[in-house]
């Protein structure tokens, strides 16, 4: 009787078949490439199987959830496993499922994904080439293929460090069993990929494709990717050329970013975003149901929502009373019968539930929601830039216009004039927490600058009133399902 194993991640890029003495190997990923990869269709259905892991990841939505459960803006409804990562009580031990109350929220999840999205890049890497189609639609997809590349790799490594680095689709058993990297020559790969998408990709303009990148959003990557590098003179560079492109700026009302029914107007802010559909074709996002109501009560939030995400109130009242984005938080909601429901009510675990208004959609076919999910916004770019110039050459008059901008939306004045350096750092760090919150983003400026040590135990409430953080939680531990598949991937030191 023949045994099948299926290892996932990164060890999931072959299928063995095991039987008795032998040991039959079939590359999992390159069954069908001998077949494929010979017309420009397969070349598009190829890119679109890399963005599908895109969505997967932005939908699923690990990325979110492992950043923002973490910190200090939002928590979820304490149900079993849902906690996990807000109390820190993961082990090294952890599989696909154990620990976490589903497994496409876990940092299992994004390891799985991005790796099965490397391998389906590298293969539009190297077969792409080779086919007979329009030079500028290869470019292109060329292009994309690098960028997302990049943007896997540097999921990956904020999330667990030093983390394998794969440029090469595995058709052998050998191929797939690799051993880590080093943090710094991850990055060394993700800039050299992000120069090429630089140079492939195509400027914004009305008739990109929504939801693929632009030549900016790679310069946004890379200008995100080198502040996490301490790379503040690239980062710099990276960031300018995006806000001195002309090609994306600020709406007027910050509300209109979230608003379901101003996709198309937004994008000229929501630089790349998981495109989510309610319908098919097309991917959608469970965020919507975890940050509406209880029950689904209340029809601005959508036609399924489940009250299982919630702003702490420390968070909340961190703004002043006249910030905008203050508006995209709630301490009650209306339903249909036109019943207020006040912060008391808002949901059965806690008398302080406070909602997040970033992801309604009205007309939501039931759990499956439209609205888009930011990646990077150029209110981000700005803020990387006013960092970026302040660690540099501290803050400049150059610094504060970078960070002007965003708060003149917020309806806050200027930021104050004469702070020292790190006063203004920790500004910009303070401004990105009120403009980018819940957007899986939060997590990873307090891992990266050490700060969540101490940030972290002061954001608490009545649901979770204990939180201790270690210095091992900067980064997730490597999934144990993968130590075991590969023998040549060791558990960071700080999880043996």
């Amino acid at each position: 009787m023949k045994k099948y194993i299926i290892y996932t991640g990164l060890a999931g890029l072959l299928l063995t078949s095991l039987s008795g003495c032998d040991l039959e190997e079939t590359p999992y990923s390159s069954i069908f490439t001998d077949q494929f990869y010979k017309t420009a269709q397969d070349a598009e259905a190829a890119i679109a199987a890399v963005y599908d892991q895109h969505a997967s990841l932005n939908g699923g939505p690990a990325t979110l959830l492992a950043s923002d459960f973490s910190a200090d803006q939002v928590y979820p409804r304490a149900v079993v496993g849902r906690n996990t990562l807000t109390l820190f009580n993961y082990d090294p031990n952890y599989t696909t499922q154990k620990s976490f109350s589903r497994a496409n929220e876990s940092p299992f999840y994004i390891w799985q994904v991005a790796y099965t999205g490397i391998e389906k890049a590298n293969w539009v890497l190297e077969k792409v080439p080779a086919i007979t189609m329009a030079e500028d639609r290869k470019k292109e997809i060329l292009g994309e293929a690098f960028f997302l590349r990049a943007y896997f790799n540097w999921t990956l490594t904020k999330n667990f460090g030093d983390i394998v680095i794969k440029t090469k689709a595995s058709t052998s058993l050998a191929e797939s069993v690799v051993g880590k990297s080093p943090k710094a020559e991850v990055y060394q790969q993700i800039y050299a990929d992000l120069d090429q998408a630089e140079a492939n990709l195509n400027s914004y303009s009305a008739a990109l494709v929504k939801g693929r990148p632009s030549k900016e959003v790679a310069q946004a990557l890379y200008a995100k990717a080198a502040l996490y590098n301490e790379d503040w003179a690239t980062a710099l560079i990276k960031a300018q050329a995006v806000l001195t492109s002309g090609k994306y700026s600020l709406l007027a009302e910050v509300k209109d970013v979230y608003n379901v029914a101003k996709e198309d107007q937004a994008r000229q802010e929501n630089m790349w975003a998981f495109e989510s559909e309610s319908t098919n074709p097309g991917r959608t996002s469970q965020l919507g149901s975890l940050y509406g109501p209880k029950s689904s009560e209340s029809p601005e939030y959508g036609k399924s929502s489940f009250g299982s995400a919630f702003v702490y109130p420390t968070f909340y009242n961190s703004f002043a009373a006249n910030d905008k984005r203050k508006d995209l938080m709630a301490t009650s909601y209306t339903k249909a019968n036109g019943q207020v429901v006040l912060q008391k009510d808002i949901t059965p675990i806690t008398t302080q539930g406070i909602l997040v208004k970033k992801y309604q959609d009205p007309n939501s076919v039931g759990g499956a929601y439209a609205v888009n999910i930011p990646i990077f916004r150029l209110a981000d770019v700005y803020l990387i830039a006013a960092e970026a110039e302040a660690r540099l050459t501290g803050p400049t008059t150059l610094a504060y216009s970078y960070i002007n901008p965003v708060r003149k939306r917020a309806s806050l004045a200027d930021l104050t004039a004469g702070l020292s350096k790190e006063a203004f750092i920790d500004a910009v760090l303070q401004e990105r927490s009120w403009e980018l919150f819940a957007e899986g983003d939060r997590w990873y400026d307090l891992t990266r600058t050490g700060k969540f040590l101490t940030v972290i135990p002061l954001a608490v409430n009545d649901v979770f009133p204990v939180r201790t953080p270690m210095a091992k939680h900067k980064y997730f531990p490597i999934p144990l399902d993968e130590i075991n598949a590969n023998p040549k991937l060791e558990q960071a030191p700080e999880w043996k």
